[in-house]
């Protein structure tokens, strides 16, 4: 598939993706101990939704536009607050009360997600193989000492930057799925990774299009040995491997304490919120306990 982000920015895939990440970094934050995040694949960080791609396939209106739409209950609006707060603060916006879709003009990526999780003395690495997508990104963080951006191939980056120096943080790869057999070039970067950084959390983002190569990907991560592994899948619709992306998924590698329990509770409201046709579902499932 080909996954050029400024198309898809806001959607269904990026509303999952970044309320997790968000809810990591909040736990990550919670010990006074530094941090460190590496995201392997940033894109361009910043998102117009007015922009010609963003126009043309309208997907943030049925992803965070819906998100806005209306209050969720206390338990889920909670949840989601430190992602919507990174997204009111590109678009300008003091507070989360004030987003609604006829507000948002801008959606942020997973490197500005990463930066709004930020303390003081944590850092962040972001990578980006294209060149000018690594310059706009370059321009978008000019000045912040705390994260820095280097124009690398996202794979090549796991074994630049591993392991950290902090002993501590998380490790974002999220690939655009445009090359045959990703998935095992998931499983070769994870473990080769993990050998580096054992201690590390890992938030792998990947599309569902065919349900028995999902299978099979899963039984590859449990033969691998490593422990503590978490799959999320939402769907907004049954997934067709020849139509629109309508389902994703999650694997996370030592996921947070408490993580797997806040998923549970955010996910269902957020597959009826989302949700366009029959088939939406969510589940939060390890793949490999403790």
């Amino acid at each position: 598939m080909n996954y050029r982000h400024a198309f898809h920015a806001g959607n269904f895939a990026d509303v999952v993706k970044h309320a997790t990440l968000a809810r990591i970094l909040v736990h990550l934050a919670a010990k006074d101990a530094p941090f460190r995040v590496l995201d392997t694949h940033a894109g361009i960080g910043l998102y117009d939704l007015a922009s010609d791609p963003a126009e043309r396939t309208g997907e943030w209106r049925d992803g965070i536009g819906r998100v806005l739409a209306a209050p969720f209950p206390a338990a889920v609006a909670e949840l989601l607050e430190p992602w919507l707060a990174a997204v009111a603060r590109v678009d300008g916006l003091t507070a989360t009360a004030h987003l609604t879709p006829e507000r948002l003009a801008f959606y942020p990526g997973s490197p500005l997600v990463i930066r709004a999780g930020l303390r003081p003395g944590d850092h962040a690495v972001v990578t980006e193989l294209h060149p000018s997508d690594a310059a706009t990104l370059a321009d978008l963080f000019a000045g912040d000492a705390r994260l820095k951006v280097v124009e690398l191939d996202g794979w090549l980056a796991l074994k630049s930057f591993l392991p950290f120096k902090e002993r501590r943080g998380l490790v974002v790869i999220d690939p655009p799925f445009e090359e045959p057999r990703e998935f095992d070039r998931l499983t070769r970067g994870l473990v080769a990774a993990t050998k580096r950084f054992a201690t590390g959390v890992y938030l792998i983002w990947h599309p569902i299009k065919n349900r028995a190569e999902l299978a099979r990907w899963h039984a590859d991560l449990v033969a691998t040995g490593l422990r503590r592994i978490l799959s999320v899948e939402f769907a907004v619709a049954a997934p067709a491997a020849d139509g629109p992306l309508t389902a994703c998924g999650l694997v996370i590698v030592n996921p947070p304490w408490k993580l797997a329990e806040e998923l549970a509770t955010l996910l269902p409201p957020l597959v009826e919120r989302l949700a366009i046709g029959p088939g939406a579902r969510a589940s939060v499932d390890w793949l490999v306990p403790e």
